[in-house]
């Protein structure tokens, strides 16, 4: 079935363009480069995997609790409008929920995969470019995953956020070759890391857990990415260039933490929209889901060196300025071992598997 007839409201024109600005770079050295960043070029091209072979996409998935969601972290719980829905009502909103959520993680894919490519137009250095070349393969894995996980299991999707929209438009449109790495690999990658491991954490669904589990492996490259070539660069620039990189920053992060509501989802159940976004500033679930979102991005901007008093004083205002101490190494680090745990765990269940059935064929030839 066509993407457009699984929406739930109409997405707009089926392509979005974004003028594009700046300059294409070619390096003409193809000899030197940073240690690290090749190295983790390397570990880029290593990496490499297939999302038709290494999940299994045979996994029942019931649309209607994709996730195993508790009550208590949706927005409208315990409300009038609660009250009065039936036991179908609630499974229904779960569905149109998950949908809105994976929709935006879908949408966002594919504004890295173009964010990835700018990157290794516009970035001077060629290891930059090499690495940025295995993230567009990454993103566009990610991008083909969460499309067939919203079209075969979960039958619906949610057009583009509007501060997503936002946030990715102006992030294509600015000329500055670094600006890609700010918007993508900082904002909306650290983001939707940070949302990626709540759902992988918290779920007891095998498939969006390998789904999350395996896409979270690749982006933990692709934060140290951002995080390498940026902090080297940005002891480069005057205090004023840094204080307008901040000022992004400060934007980004606004339009990031007001993205995660799903007004649009409460609004499709008959919630006006301004009791939907009071409700969801209510929720204690939520408001700890929010603060915890940044437990990423504070870390890396603060790494990369943008941490003028206006950046901090708005991440006191958020809530999360104490998220700056996070260990944001360990994190990725933990990142990539569940992966792997993952799959050990899959693939011992498996052998087993056959092992047993080795076993029952050859106990029931001798009965025969």
């Amino acid at each position: 079935m066509p993407t457009y007839d699984q929406y739930v409201k109409d997405p707009g024109a089926p392509v979005w363009q974004v003028p594009a600005t700046g300059a294409a770079r070619f390096s003409w050295e193809y000899d030197e480069g940073r240690d690290r960043l090749l190295a983790l070029y390397q570990k880029g091209k290593d990496k490499q995997w297939d999302g038709q072979k290494r999940i299994d996409w045979d996994l029942e998935v019931d649309p209607h609790d994709p996730l195993g969601t508790p009550d208590e972290s949706i927005s409208i719980y315990g409300t009038r409008y609660w009250e009065t829905m039936t036991d179908r009502d609630k499974g229904e909103l779960r569905k149109h929920l998950t949908s809105w959520q994976f929709s935006q993680f879908l949408h966002g894919e594919q504004g890295a995969m173009v964010c990835a490519a700018r990157i290794v137009e516009s970035v001077p250095d060629l290891d930059a470019k090499f690495y940025s070349a295995t993230q567009t393969m990454d993103e566009a894995r990610h991008a083909e995953i969460y499309a067939r996980f919203l079209h075969e299991k979960i039958g619906m999707l949610y057009p583009i956020n509007d501060n997503l929209e936002l946030l990715l438009g102006d992030t294509l449109r600015d000329s500055r070759w670094d600006m890609p790495y700010v918007g993508m690999q900082v904002l909306i990658e650290g983001l939707a890391l940070a949302a990626f491991g709540m759902i992988r954490d918290t779920t007891d669904k095998p498939l969006p857990k390998q789904i999350l589990a395996y896409v979270m492996q690749d982006e933990a490259r692709h934060v140290a990415f951002g995080r390498m070539a940026l902090r080297d660069y940005y002891k480069q620039l005057t205090d004023a260039e840094l204080r307008e990189r901040e000022e992004f920053v400060i934007e980004g992060c606004y339009l990031m933490r007001d993205r995660l509501r799903g007004v649009e989802v409460l609004e499709n159940f008959g919630i006006p929209k301004a009791e939907a976004e009071a409700y969801s500033e209510q929720s204690e679930f939520l408001a700890l889901f929010r603060q915890l979102l940044f437990s990423r991005i504070v870390p890396c901007v603060k790494d990369i060196g943008l941490w003028g008093k206006r950046l901090q004083q708005a991440y006191v205002d958020m809530g999360v300025f104490d998220m700056g101490n996070s260990n944001l190494d360990l994190l990725m680090a933990q990142d990539e071992e569940l992966a792997e745990k993952l799959d050990a765990e899959r693939f011992a269940a498996e052998e087993q598997a056959r092992v047993t059935e080795v076993e029952e064929a050859i106990e029931a030839g001798a009965e025969s």
